[in-house]
Order: structure tokens, then sequence, then C-alpha cells
């Protein structure tokens, strides 16, 4: 098969590879959509994987054409989502159905081959079978909107609460859709691109609550829209000191902050913005993944129904569709932001 294999950093070549031999618990899947996360890029461009060499991409979507042989033959030819997670299903979190919190995982796409390629091996469990109306693409998106789910369902939102989202990239714009289903109808974001300002208004934030956080100060743009009250809640989706500290500046007291964002960097902890922490009595919550547990009150069932229903639509956050064959391009642009982007996404 053709696969997108990263030898070491900065070293990744699209190449005829062998193609995976299934597990007894397995089934092969054949990948009709994978989006790349933006997690994908430093894996492969500063930092590597796990282990090389590895077909990277952790959004994927596909049919399956193989099962194994003690995988249930219902598979067979069925549309499915995948959750990249692989749980030992031992440690003390599993045992509790805490699945994204396994602290002996295994991860498709980077401690395992992923989605850049013509074919992957899945195990069964992490399958989860698609709706005939919800597309590939939507399916290679179920990853990143369960993350943004997950977030949202880590803090307390009431009625009337002011919720404020720091960042507009996929997660950020994914937070907004959500948050919006669920009913907060006091949604403010910040973003720093025109593309993102354009984006989020159409999805139906009001012009008035957006900022602009290369031209504006987001403390007094914050601060003049809640009555100096600051925001209930925060969701930080950047991952940077500043972006951070901005977060804590914005929660009211007794507020909560949401650190979404992976990190770019080590983060440090300024003395004032500890202070701040202490003197408003912030709740801060950390958020990591999300839950699949084949139950219907998990993240990802919460997002399939939704898009099932149509209550959420995210074909317009895919900014750019690439052949298999041309997923570089979307890697480099990516890394060098040469253009706007929200979802990149590959196609077979």
């Amino acid at each position: 098969m053709k696969a997108w294999v990263l030898h070491d950093v900065n070293d990744i070549r699209f190449e005829e590879t062998e193609e995976p031999q299934l597990r007894e618990n397995e089934v092969l899947v054949s990948i009709r959509a994978a989006g790349i996360c933006g997690s994908d890029i430093p894996r492969i461009y500063k930092t590597g994987a796990h282990v090389h060499p590895l077909i990277p991409g952790h959004e994927f979507s596909g049919q399956v054409v193989t099962v194994g042989r003690k995988a249930d033959a219902k598979w067979l030819h069925k549309r499915v989502g995948i959750f990249p997670l692989i749980p030992c299903r031992n440690c003390i979190a599993c045992q509790k159905q805490q699945f994204e919190l396994c602290r002996n995982y295994s991860y498709l796409g980077s401690r395992r081959n992923g989605g850049f390629a013509e074919y992957a091996a899945v195990p069964e469990w992490n399958l989860m079978e698609l709706p005939e109306n919800v597309s590939y693409e939507e399916a290679a998106m179920l990853e990143p909107m369960a993350v943004a789910v997950h977030a949202m369902r880590r803090v307390q939102l009431h009625e009337n609460d002011t919720a404020v989202i720091l960042g507009l990239g996929t997660i950020g714009m994914l937070l907004f859709l959500f948050l919006k289903d669920a009913g907060v109808e006091r949604i403010l974001a910040v973003g720093n691109k025109e593309f993102q300002r354009d984006t989020v208004i159409a999805f139906g934030l009001d012009e008035a609550c957006y900022c602009d956080g290369k031209t504006q100060n987001i403390s007094d743009w914050m601060m003049q829209r809640t009555g100096e009250a600051g925001a209930d809640v925060v969701f930080e989706c950047v991952g940077k000191n500043e972006t951070f500290s901005q977060a804590i500046d914005l929660a009211s007291p007794q507020g909560q902050v949401c650190l979404v964002g992976n990190p770019y960097s080590d983060m440090a902890l300024e003395k004032a913005v500890y202070w701040k922490i202490l003197r408003n009595q912030l709740g801060i919550t950390g958020t990591w993944n999300s839950s699949f547990t084949h139950q219907a009150d998990d993240d990802w069932h919460y997002v399939l129904e939704r898009l099932m229903k149509k209550r959420i639509s995210v074909n317009n956050l895919i900014s750019q569709e690439l052949e298999l064959c041309d997923a570089k391009r979307g890697f480099l642009m990516m890394r060098d932001k040469s253009e706007d982007y929200i979802k990149v996404m590959v196609k077979r």
C-alpha cells in the first residue's frame, strides 16, 4: 500500500510499504478521510514520534474490508469512525472506564501506525459505526469534535454564564459550535486572524462578541463586555504562557479556567499570575483527549448524535482537501503557516 512514513524528524516519505498484518482482534480499515491535526506537525518536523518508522495520522475514518480471526464479522464492510487511543484496560483508570486517563496506552498515529495511508489496522474495540447520513469527512473530525466536547463537559456551565474561548483554531471553533448547541447564550471569542473572525461570525457569533487579539487589549475589551466582572468560564485553546496568563486575568472571581491547548513549550507560572489564582479562588482544570466507553453518554456518542441529527455542521471547517499523495503540501502549509486554514483534510 501507499503511505506517508515518518522515518525520523523531518524525514517523511510517501512510499510503498507493507499492508498491515492483522492481530486477531483487529480489523483492516480502508481509509477514506484523514484530518491533519496541529499536533502532527511538530511530530513530523520537530520532535519525532515514539517509534520510527511510523505512519502518522490519528483523525481518520473509513470502511472495514477485512476482520481478524477473533473480531466480530459484523464489522465487515461497515463504515466506521475510529477512536485513536488504545487503552490497556487493566489500570485503575481503565477499570473506572476512564480510558482517556490510561497510563499504559498505545495510540494510532503516534505510537502505532495511523491514518495517512491507504489502510490501517485498528482494534475492533476502537470502532464506531457511522450512520449513512454522516460522511467520511465528518467522521474524520469525530476526534477533534469529541476533544472539544470533553473540554466543555469538564466545567460547570450555568444559565447566564459568560464563556470565553481564547484561541480559534480547530478546537476553539468546535467549542463555539458545541457551546452554542448546548444553549450557552453569552459566548465571547478571541482570535488573531481575519479568517477566524469571518468563520466564527458565519457560525453565529455576534460581531460585537469577537476580539482581535492582535489589535485590541483583550483584558480591557473583556471587562467592557462583562461589566468589569470577567468571564465565568475561560477556555484556553492556545497553549502559550501569555494566553495562560490572559485566561487567568479574564476569569471572574471564583471563575473557571479550562486548559485545552497543547503546550508549545515549557510553561512558566509568574508570581503575579499565581496570586490571581489564589485571590480570585479560581478553579483550574485540565482536559485531555475524550471519553469513549461504548456508552450513549460518552463524548463520541454525544458528537455523533449531533452530527446525525444535523444539529452540528462541520463541513465549513474543512478549509483544504488534498489527495493522499499530496498530503505533504498540507504538512508544510501548516508548518509554515503559508495559507489560512482550519482543518486540512486528506481524502481517498
